[in-house]
């Protein structure tokens, strides 16, 4: 692929930081006389060890030597045992087809970043000009839309049902450039398409493997790129996981974000990017004038747990992690059932933490949740900042299933179903 035609003007313009420490430099550091760079001498860190408990009851040690290297400036793709053993992640759950490829030809490369929001900010700088056209599903996350607004691109809305994207609305949309039909909008056929396929914040929508085949058969044809944002991957209900686009990709024209966020830590801010290689150079080049490199310290941390877990373990955590959640989910969902029904609509997630209800009778439930629920002690969000267009109505609200105790969403709806009631006598 010719990934320098979805390159921003500022990526394609950033050059290397000659100042900034590589992991090939890392490598022959014990080697080497360090005369240049303006590393703080490891001897005068005022931390020397830590031991960190976990939640089974064993203990991480961390000694003199690995907290030298924790406490020190690391490469801005990330430390390089860290990185590997992320690449074996891949390839034991997505198995990429571009593994295998050349670098220039899009083989899979991963960087760590500040979280996953860091890394698609990343991603938004490196391929967006203004005036660019792009895809993603209404509603959506909030803060992919308030970093796609300012960057003065065209947002353009793809239909979107409990499981994802609609391909043939996608394709209808598609279709219009390609027969020249566009009204409002430049010729520029979009440059790629965003969207979090499982679990989807707000909506709680997860796509089918159906789906993500027709879409990425799409992307070919229309050759744009899928940035694939997949915080939930991990937080599936069922127990067979919906393949990602990444397992699907043989053009090298996916972009995967993942994160520990909602299964480790979110305190953590670890997030990887994965993705073909010539883009990730550009986000690793980005990462070297802005954050410079994910804490060193966290990694290292996060590295230490993954080794004494191992590939199974972590993946066995991470179930562990979903089974909470689906309690939970089925929690709020049995709250609903009790005391929303007739009054709202809803329909059950397949993965997230998210229940998006429509309520009947209101068109708008801004001012109701901002104001009036909060007198009453409960905390949702309306559903009006998730839309593309947020100036517009909506019906809808969001609700949480990942904090609150069953007791608690009992209450919270309770007190939802009273205020509905009050609003639409």
């Amino acid at each position: 692929m010719d990934y320098s035609c979805f390159l921003s003007k500022i990526s394609a313009a950033r050059q290397p930081n000659p100042l900034r420490l590589t992991n090939e430099l890392a490598k022959m550091m014990s080697s080497l006389i360090m005369l240049g760079g303006g590393m703080p001498n490891a001897d005068y860190f005022p931390i020397k060890t830590a031991s960190i408990t976990l939640a089974d009851g064993t203990t991480m040690e961390i000694g003199e030597e690995l907290m030298k290297i924790a406490l020190q400036y690391g490469a801005s793709e990330g430390i390089q045992e860290l990185v590997s053993w992320l690449e074996d992640l891949q390839m034991k759950i997505h198995d990429p087809p571009t593994a295998k490829y050349a670098p220039e030809n899009g083989q899979m490369k991963i960087c760590i970043t500040v979280g996953s929001q860091d890394g698609l900010s990343k991603v938004f700088d490196m391929l967006i000009n203004p005036g660019d056209n792009v895809l993603i599903d209404d509603p959506n996350y909030v803060g992919t839309l308030t970093g796609l607004r300012p960057l003065d691109c065209n947002i353009i809305s793809i239909p979107s049902d409990e499981n994802g994207i609609i391909p043939k609305s996608l394709k209808d949309i598609l279709s219009r450039w390609r027969s020249g039909n566009i009204h409002k909008l430049n010729s520029k056929t979009p440059k790629f398409l965003y969207t979090v396929p499982n679990g989807s914040n707000p909506s709680g929508s997860s796509l089918t493997a159906e789906r993500k085949k027709e879409i990425y058969q799409l992307a070919k044809e229309y050759n744009f790129l899928i940035i694939e944002d997949d915080p939930y991957y991990f937080l599936q209900f069922e127990k067979m996981k919906a393949p990602s686009f990444l397992s699907l990709d043989v053009d090298g024209r996916v972009i995967r974000c993942d994160t520990f966020s909602k299964v480790i830590s979110s305190g953590f801010r670890i997030g990887f990017v994965t993705g073909p290689a010539p883009l990730i150079d550009k986000i690793i080049l980005h990462a070297q004038v802005s954050t410079m490199q994910t804490s060193t310290f966290t990694q290292v941390l996060l590295l230490q747990l993954l080794k004494k877990w191992g590939h199974r373990g972590f993946l066995d955590h991470a179930d562990r992690v979903a089974t909470l959640y689906r309690k939970q989910r089925d929690a709020l969902l049995a709250a609903a059932d009790k005391w929303l029904k007739g009054l709202a609509e809803w329909y059950t997630p397949k993965a997230g933490l998210f229940l998006w209800i429509k309520i009947k009778g209101i068109s708008d439930t801004h001012e109701m949740i901002t104001k009036k629920a909060l007198e009453k002690g409960v905390v949702l969000i309306p559903g009006r900042g998730f839309m593309i267009d947020s100036s517009k109505p909506s019906p809808y609200i969001r609700a949480s299933f990942s904090f609150a105790s069953p007791d608690q969403m009992d209450q919270g709806f309770q007190r939802l179903a009273e205020l509905i009631r009050e609003e639409t006598e």
